[in-house]
């Protein structure tokens, strides 16, 4: 199933998830309005709220209460984003200026701030403890992905475990929750429970090597943001380590090194890319965002046939496969 057919077969429940994001972006304070106005009419793709309506709705759910969890997985990934540009001091998302360009970086971290504080507003609106539970350990566990991913900037020893330490809690532990909490919702049992969790946990890890692949192998135009990005803030992301590891000369190796130490290797970047050609850098890496996939799709045996599980299936695909 493609992405057409995808959001074909979600339009009702995404158009209703809309709604809301703009209903509860809305607010007394108008820098909040402007801003927030901005970021939901981004060009996002609304991942992570379809992710959470697909799910639900493969669980069989009888209310609306997917719309909602929807909404707020979405104003916490839009906070973590608004933040993040703040830290990384990113200019440009998703082919546009980012929100701390154009409004600046208090406004884009105190806006962060709102989007975080109403996604519990709507949590306690769904009445169920787990759900807070769930949702408050995955915020704080995003934060010390993000956290962690700091710390390991500008760190050529980071390590394979390390590296997806860091996408599990920025990336994957979202994903994860999403899924887990269309089982909840629906009362479904701990092995059901227990699958969705796997696989939103493991299609944002896909995701995510996907995402650092693109880092390297895409155009600027076409994925929406500054190609080089990682390498220019010194982020070991696994194409550049593995490029790192096995670079074909000492040389090579260090002239790597010294781009993460250093956060000065965009000058260097065609260098960089051939070397990881040399290495098979980013084969490496989509080799292990395959196996994540896969382990997503395998994920899915326990739940019932229906053309929700079909674009679930599908979207793991579409998540290893994207080119943006």
């Amino acid at each position: 199933m493609d992405l057409e057919q995808i959001r074909a077969l979600t339009a009702d429940d995404m158009k209703a998830v809309n709604q809301l994001i703009q209903q509860q972006v809305d607010s007394d304070v108008s820098l909040i309005n402007q801003l927030g106005f901005y970021i939901v009419n981004s060009g996002g793709k609304r991942l992570r709220p379809l992710l959470s309506v697909l799910a639900a709705r493969a669980m069989n759910i009888q209310n609306n209460d997917h719309h909602t969890l929807a909404a707020i997985i979405e104003f916490i990934h839009t906070a973590t984003l608004l933040h993040d540009d703040v830290v990384d001091e990113s200019t440009l998302r998703r082919g546009r200026e980012t929100a701390n360009a154009i409004f600046g970086n208090q406004a884009s971290v105190l806006v962060g701030d709102f989007l975080y504080t109403r996604s519990f507003q709507m949590m306690v609106s769904l009445k169920r403890m787990r759900v807070m539970e769930i949702l408050s350990e995955a915020t704080n566990q995003i934060a010390e992905g993000e956290v962690l991913q700091l710390m390991n900037c500008n760190d050529p020893d980071t390590s394979e475990k390390r590296y997806f330490d860091v996408i599990y809690g920025k990336t994957a532990r979202l994903f994860e929750a999403a899924t887990q909490l269309s089982a909840i919702l629906t009362d479904q049992s701990q092995d059901m429970e227990r699958a969705m969790q796997d696989y939103g946990k493991h299609l944002g890890t896909a995701f995510q090597l996907a995402d650092d692949i693109l880092d390297y192998a895409a155009d600027a135009e076409e994925m929406g943001k500054n190609v080089g990005d990682d390498l220019a803030e010194g982020k070991p992301t696994l194409p550049l380590l593995y490029a790192m590891w096995n670079a074909p000369s000492a040389q090579d190796s260090e002239l790597i090194k010294e781009a993460i130490e250093k956060a000065n290797g965009l000058p260097q970047l065609s260098r960089i890319q051939q070397i990881m050609g040399q290495t098979g850098a980013l084969t490496y890496t989509q080799d292990c965002a395959m196996k994540e996939m896969q382990l997503a799709i395998d994920s899915l045996a326990p739940v019932p046939d229906s053309p929700y599980k079909d674009a679930l299936i599908g979207l793991a695909h579409l998540a290893v496969a994207r080119t943006k």
